[in-house]
């Protein structure tokens, strides 16, 4: 059935040239696992564009309903947590196989002539991936969020002569704002996929045009060459089906709950972005002054254009690495420097005790109501009610506390305690805080 279809469509739209065109091309030297990365990348972004399209149908660009929308997809759609969850690990995945991808094809010498073109067309959808994770970070508008946009539109504005002018235009006027978010999503779900689109077309396109560049040892390529089918293919499924796996498994284990709402009058928030910003958010600590452009602007910018001409700084004709020490170590210093930072960074970060949101947010509300009126902790407060020193150890079941905070009376007929105006946000957060209350803290 499926033959005798494929056969009157190829009758009418000519697929097999199609066929043959995708399949049936050349690898010098023959598949390899070494190739998958250019594949890994396309797969994640397909991934990051499905769950794109299924989050936006719930989500409410507007400072007054996105904070809001983005809970209501992880506690109330059907599997929105794990959609949610795909989407922002599978960022952090689409932009270790796009690094992965880049590094292969420099060490390998790929972007020597004929292929200029190609690495040029690799590094500005390098930089259009962390476009993506950049707009993206504002979306959830959470105190995170926030603050790390802030200090990423103060960093652009830092640019002489057009730094006020792009800052505002990325601001949509003075303040970041319901201008700012509702530009940001567009350019988010807009601008780049359109952007996105035509450049993967484009590399593939050339790709096509050129022909892969194979192993850098010519003798290896001489050896003769393979198809992309079937062998490569079936690498790239198994390479996909593998991240997908990962993927899907970090969004089950690994939650990703949102931080408090975003409030610019809380200056005191000092946010943390994510870990592929942190070697760069590390190396800001330590330029101050009139130096800071140099690393706001200046240190980019030489970065970004010597990817860019790379292909004409290095005129090498061989590609074997060993026949081009001083592009391979500038390589290396490059990704030592960036994995010192961020291993700085994240050390840093660890050595920091950090609460969870919904913890202190808990804590704020118990504060609130004056619970501490009627209740102790640690020495502290009322003995109308029972102490809640240990209540996590002694009462660990969160259903119980749930349902407590709903209607006290309901777990606890002779409860004097009042219902209080709570939404199941806050009961959630409360419950959070109070399970906290443990010997260990």
């Amino acid at each position: 059935m499926l033959n005798r279809l494929y056969e009157w469509l190829d009758g009418r739209l000519n697929l097999k040239s199609v066929e043959k065109t995708l399949l049936d091309e050349p690898i010098p030297g023959g598949a390899s696992w070494t190739y998958v990365f250019g594949s890994a990348t396309l797969f994640l972004f397909i991934l990051q564009a499905v769950t794109g399209m299924f989050l936006a149908i719930y989500y409410a660009p507007t400072p007054d309903h996105a904070y809001d929308s983005v809970q209501f997809i992880e506690t109330q759609v059907t599997f929105g947590w794990f959609v949610r969850g795909l989407h922002h690990w599978g960022a952090s995945g689409m932009v270790i196989a796009v690094g992965l991808h880049m590094l292969q094809v420099f060490l390998y010498g790929a972007y020597k002539p004929p292929r200029e073109l190609m690495w040029m067309v690799g590094v500005v959808l390098f930089l259009i991936v962390m476009g993506f994770a950049f707009t993206g970070y504002l979306l959830p508008w959470d105190q995170t969020a926030y603050w790390a946009t802030q200090i990423g539109i103060n960093m652009v504005g830092t640019v002489p002569f057009v730094g006020d002018f792009l800052a505002k235009i990325l601001r949509g006027g003075e303040m970041l704002g319901a201008l700012t978010l509702s530009r940001f999503f567009a350019v988010h779900v807009l601008f780049l996929p359109a952007l996105i689109l035509a450049g993967i077309a484009l590399h593939l396109f050339i790709l096509r045009r050129v022909g892969p560049a194979g192993p850098w040892d010519d003798e290896r390529a001489a050896l003769g060459s393979e198809t992309f089918y079937p062998r490569q293919i079936y690498m790239d499924a198994v390479v996909m089906l593998v991240v997908f796996a990962m993927l899907a498994t970090m969004a089950v284990a690994v939650p990703f709950p949102l931080t408090d709402k975003a409030d610019p009058s809380d200056t005191s928030f000092v946010p943390v972005p994510e870990w592929y910003f942190l070697f760069y958010y590390e190396l800001l600590k330590y330029v101050h002054g009139p130096l800071e452009p140099l690393a706001t602007w200046v240190l980019p910018m030489v970065i970004i254009l010597g990817m860019l001409l790379w292909p004409f700084i290095d005129r090498r004709k061989s590609r074997h690495p060993a026949s081009r020490p001083i592009g391979i170590t500038l390589g290396v210093l490059f990704l030592v420097g960036v994995f010192s930072l961020l291993g700085v960074s994240v050390k840093n970060l660890y050595a920091v005790k950090r609460v969870d949101p919904a913890i202190a947010h808990g804590k704020a509300i118990f504060g609130r109501f004056g619970c501490a009126g009627c209740h102790r902790i640690h020495g502290e407060g009322g003995a109308v009610g029972p102490d809640l020193s240990y209540v996590g150890e002694r009462r660990p079941e969160r259903e119980w506390h749930v349902k407590h905070f709903h209607d006290p009376r309901s777990v606890s007929p002779a409860s004097i305690m009042p219902k209080f105006p709570l939404s199941e946000q806050e009961i959630n957060d409360l419950t959070s805080y109070v399970l906290s209350l443990k010997k260990a803290t």
